[in-house]
This record gives structure tokens, C-alpha cells and sequence, in this order.
């Protein structure tokens, strides 16, 4: 009986150890724009996909929700504060709390998504108040301001980045001297490392993770450079500089067998380049300028990527091989996310889009308009579990998207 209870107990520990935790970040569960999910529809009906449930008290913002199995967390503001707020899937409000001022300038509102790690919940302003929750009652673990506790320093929209969780760690970027990006304990808020990167503002990118050599390597942008630090000691392994002025990034590198693209409105546009195999130096392959998206995100569909252009508005297809644009789409610039062999593209005129992207060719199949809530048509759309989430200002519209 002994060495039975001994055995359950092992088996027990290392089953926790092992375990992945439930994780819900921005732009889905690779932070690639690329959804899971399957059955949904291939064509919507001409007035577009049901309409499940809509809130329009949300509060200001930009921030697109993040969708739990049992829930969903979205930010807003309301006079001048930043709330979190937690929903039920079908729409009923289970909490929201309060967790620091936010952002009252140019496009005022909340542009951050919330991080959801198993049952805690980290959120940050606009002016760089960084917080982390209890999932279930929003109830305050432990915070800090980026700018007071860090050093770091504002740029001309605001903190924008989508915090990134990895093990007991969170990464941040301040923005400042001597504190250009952090990894904080998660769980304590306590600074882990910092590194002073190139000595640039932040550049309202949300960063993204990748194992190549021996490194964890770190990758975002700060006002004008690429940035790979590594991710357990904070040292910075390599930096790609932009050559015009520039200082919107908002889309994390893209990663695949040792090459790395990423696309900007400003400087060097879309680059490739190719990582050394120990991860500490890179190489660039090609420059493309005509796919520049800013802020819309880049989605990888088989050996192309797909955008929408700033200057050209236009939906593009690239061949990451050569970098050439091989097809285009005149439907207008916005955010792009892809599911179910479909790229679900939502402009900045209010219309969502579904076009199949079939071979690297983009065909549109269907559209509708979003007709409620308020100011720019900004936030990226998700989807989860058949259903399609679409924040306009202080609304949130939730759309059936599962095929019957």
C-alpha cells in the first residue's frame, strides 16, 4: 500500500509539472493571428453572421478581449480610469474592476489586450500602470508603473504592448535608459533582469517567443530596431535598425526554420532575415516595400504572408521566398486574423471581411458592417469556439460563426 501512495504521489507532482497552463493573449494562442478551430462558416448570409449578445458599456479603448474556456476579459476606460472586465461566454458581466489611469491624449482609451495564465490576469495603460489580477474576482495581486518604478518613458500614443507571459516570467518595455525592456516575477511583480537595449523609446509592439540555438530569444521593437534579447538573462543578442524615421511597430517578428520576417509601415518595410545557428547574429536576405502594414498584423498562410498595405490599401498576399506581392485585393486596410482556411480582415471603415486565400490568391466571398459602437475602427477581431468577438470602442459584439 506504501509504495502505492508513493507511486500516486510521483505520478501526481510530475503530472503538474508537466502540465500546460491555459493561456489567452492577443492575437490568439501563438500570438500569430492564427486561430484554432474548425466548421465555421465558408460564406456568411448577406446581412452577415448571427448576432449572439453585444455590450456597449465596455468603456473607451482599442484593446481586443481574449476568450478564456469559461470566459472572456477586455479593457476599457471610463473617465480617464482603466477597468478590466470579465464576462461569461454568453455575455453577462461577472465583474470589472478598476487598475489605474489610462491614456486621455490622442485616441484616448485602453490599447492593450489583457494576458489571462491560468488564474491570474495581467493588464497594463496607457501610461504605464502594469497590473496583475485574480482571474476569478479581478482582486489586485501586485502592481507598478513603468514610468515611476522603472524609469521608462511615454511615447506619443501611449504604452500599447500586449504583455508577454513565459514561465515565472513577464517581459515588459518601459522605455527607459537603463530599463529598455524587463522581465518581471510574475507572480510578485519583483524586476528579474533588465536589458538597455538600444536606448529607444518603446515602439508599441507586443512581443513574441522563439527557441532557436540555445537561446529563448525575445522579440520586439523599440522606436527604431528590431530587438532580439535573450530571454532569460536579458541579454541582447542582435537588432535590425530601421533607416528613416519612423516610430509606430506595432507587429512582432515572424518566425520559421531559422528565418525571420517582419513587416513595418516605416524604415526598411518588410525584411527577411536569416538567424546564425547559434541565435546570437542575423543576416538580411531581402528588403520588399511596397507591404507596409503598421498596425494591422501579418498572418502566415502556407509559404505567403497576408496584410493589409498603409500606403496602398489593399489586402496583399507576399511570397516569403522572394518577397513579391503576389496578389492584391482592393477592400481597404484594417486588421487581419485567419481561422478555419479563412482570413477574417476587419477595416478601418467598419466592414468585416471573409476572403479565402486559397494558393496564395485572394478571393472575397462575403462582408457585413459593424454599425454599433464608437470612434476608429481599430481593435484586432478574435475568434474562439465558433464565434467571432468585434470591439468598436464601448462596444462588444459577439457573432455566430459555426457552421450548423
Amino acid at each position: 500500500m506504501k509504495q502505492l501512495i508513493f507511486i500516486l504521489v510521483i505520478f501526481l507532482a510530475t503530472a503538474a509539472c508537466t502540465s500546460q497552463p491555459e493561456i489567452a493573449q492577443w492575437r490568439g494562442p501563438n500570438r500569430d493571428g492564427c486561430y484554432p478551430g474548425s466548421d465555421l462558416l465558408k460564406v456568411w448570409p448577406g446581412e452577415g453572421p448571427k448576432l449572439l449578445w453585444t455590450n456597449d458599456k465596455i468603456g473607451d479603448g482599442y484593446g481586443s478581449p481574449v476568450v478564456t474556456h469559461d470566459a472572456l476579459f477586455v479593457t476599457g476606460a471610463v473617465d480617464s480610469t482603466a477597468y478590466l472586465f470579465s464576462f461569461d461566454l454568453k455575455g453577462n458581466l461577472n465583474w470589472k474592476v478598476p487598475y489605474g489611469p489610462e491614456w486621455t491624449n490622442g485616441f484616448p482609451g485602453t490599447r492593450s489586450a489583457p494576458t489571462v495564465v491560468d488564474n491570474l490576469v495581467y493588464v497594463s495603460s496607457g501610461k504605464g500602470e502594469v497590473a496583475c489580477l485574480d482571474r476569478k474576482d479581478g482582486r489586485k495581486i501586485w502592481s507598478l508603473n513603468l514610468f515611476s518604478d522603472l524609469h521608462g518613458k511615454n511615447t506619443i500614443f501611449g504604452y500599447s504592448e500586449g504583455l508577454l507571459v513565459k514561465d515565472q516570467m513577464v517581459y515588459c518595455s518601459p522605455g527607459g535608459a537603463d530599463t529598455n525592456i524587463v522581465a518581471l516575477n510574475r507572480f510578485s511583480g519583483d524586476l528579474i533582469w533588465k536589458c538597455k537595449g538600444v536606448g529607444q523609446l518603446s515602439a508599441f509592439c507586443s512581443p513574441k517567443m522563439l527557441h532557436h540555438g540555445k537561446h529563448n530569444i525575445l522579440l520586439t521593437f523599440s522606436e527604431l530596431s528590431m530587438l532580439g534579447i535573450d530571454a532569460d538573462n536579458g541579454k541582447l543578442l542582435f537588432t535590425h535598425k530601421q533607416d528613416t524615421a519612423g516610430n509606430v511597430h506595432s507587429n512582432a517578428p515572424i518566425y520559421q526554420n531559422g528565418y525571420l520576417w517582419y513587416v513595418a509601415g516605416d524604415g526598411n518595410r518588410t525584411v527577411k532575415l536569416k538567424l546564425s545557428d547559434d541565435g546570437e547574429q542575423i543576416s538580411e536576405v531581402w528588403r520588399s516595400l511596397p507591404f507596409d502594414n503598421i498596425m494591422g498584423g501579418v498572418v502566415q498562410v502556407d509559404h505567403h504572408l497576408i496584410a493589409t498595405g498603409h500606403r496602398k490599401q489593399e489586402l496583399m498576399s507576399m511570397d516569403m521566398e522572394s518577397g513579391k506581392v503576389t496578389q492584391e485585393l482592393k477592400i481597404g486596410r484594417g486588421s487581419t486574423i485567419y481561422a478555419d482556411e479563412m482570413i477574417y480582415l476587419y477595416d478601418e471603415k467598419g466592414n468585416v471581411h471573409l476572403v479565402d486565400p486559397s494558393g496564395g490568391l485572394l478571393k472575397e466571398v462575403s462582408k457585413f458592417k459593424i454599425t454599433q459602437g464608437t470612434k476608429e475602427h481599430f481593435a484586432h477581431p478574435v475568434i474562439s469556439n465558433g464565434t467571432l468577438f468585434i470591439r468598436h470602442g464601448k462596444s462588444l459584439m459577439a457573432y455566430n460563426i459555426r457552421q450548423a
